[in-house]
């Protein structure tokens, strides 16, 4: 449980607890090292073979625990309306939506976790989106709606995969 790739993933707790408390520069550095702990914690479970099932569920929670305290923290500072918090959050809808698909098809237990495309492309946009937020970038609001289309894609993503693992 305690390997060097899920102690990066969970590195984002107290990041979150860093961008909530800390300064604008802390915060640019929470985000910053949340980044850098999340696209080097798989490669690290990969490289060291220590990749586990835990880790592949554990990383993408801390992700979105994460994303989720920055996004309540700048609701709260007035740097970001409702619903583009929202809009921001689109792939974990598809992801709520496959897991209700999968839990009434009692499928649950049995499927592969692992990360989807465009779920990495969500989470980087997201993390670029909150270095924007928190550096003060002005953000056209159409911009959010790329949320909504990643957020769909993830969920076409999603369904795709599923069916060629049951195929199989």
């Amino acid at each position: 449980m305690f390997t060097i790739s899920n102690c990066l993933s969970f590195a984002r707790l107290p990041l979150a607890f860093l961008f909530a408390y800390g300064s604008p520069m802390a915060r640019l550095w929470a985000v910053l090292l949340a980044m850098f702990t999340d696209s080097i914690d798989g490669f690290v479970a990969r490289r060291s073979k220590t990749a586990t099932r835990f880790g592949a569920i554990l990383d993408p929670v801390m992700d979105k625990f994460f994303v989720y305290v920055c996004l309540t923290v700048l609701l709260m500072d007035h740097h970001l309306a409702l619903w583009q918090a929202c809009a921001m959050l689109s792939r974990d809808v598809a992801l709520v939506l496959f897991a209700v698909y999968l839990t009434a098809l009692r499928k649950w237990k049995n499927y592969p976790f692992r990360s989807i495309l465009w779920g990495k492309i969500s989470t980087a946009v997201q993390f670029m989106t909150l270095i924007a937020l928190v550096l003060n970038v002005s953000i056209p609001p159409m911009f959010y709606t790329i949320f909504i289309v990643m957020g769909i894609f993830a969920l076409y993503e999603l369904f795709t995969a599923e069916r060629v693992v049951i195929k199989k």
